[in-house]
């Protein structure tokens, strides 16, 4: 992850609210507990890049917003993810050769 695209986001998702006085949606972090994890009660972030890819790049995604990163951004680094994931499913890793070949 690029930090200066994550600062962009941060601060511009931290304006996006103050602009269109967004209350939070949840409590502060600090008090929410593993069950509320669990419960579904807090949105979790993609853990993959592909997932991570998908939302943003999907019809309706805050970051497609013109006070966001806007459309031609969002399609151009989208899909340079996008090539990443191809490339990195294609690849065969070390652990890969070595579980396999001591099958062979």
């Amino acid at each position: 992850m690029n930090p200066y695209f994550a600062l962009s986001a941060i601060f511009l998702l931290g304006l996006r609210g103050i602009e269109k006085k967004l209350a939070l949606p949840c409590e502060p972090i600090s008090l929410l507990t593993a069950e509320d994890k669990e419960s579904g009660k807090v949105q979790l972030l993609p853990t993959s890049l592909e997932a991570a890819t998908q939302r943003m790049m999907r019809p309706g995604s805050i970051a497609r917003e013109p006070g966001m990163f806007g459309n031609d951004f969002v399609d151009h680094y989208g899909g340079t993810r996008e090539h990443e994931v191809r490339l990195w499913n294609q690849a065969v890793t070390s652990w890969e050769v070595e579980r396999y070949l001591e099958l062979a």
